[in-house]
């Protein structure tokens, strides 16, 4: 029996300033509709930024 993932896709999370960085996660299609948008760290900016969903 296999997981459907229609519920919680992979979607990457793209650094805003501009370094390329990224990370990989999953998000919860009826709790979060919209784009994401997180505060993470960034190795090449060395400090928390704005990651948004990229698609």
């Amino acid at each position: 029996m296999a997981k459907r993932n229609d519920l919680r896709p992979i979607v990457k999370l793209r650094s805003t300033a501009g370094t390329g960085y990224t990370y990989v996660t999953r998000k919860n299609r009826r709790n979060d509709p919209d784009r994401l948008t997180l505060r993470k760290y960034d190795p090449h900016a060395r400090g928390h930024v704005e990651f948004k969903e990229q698609r």
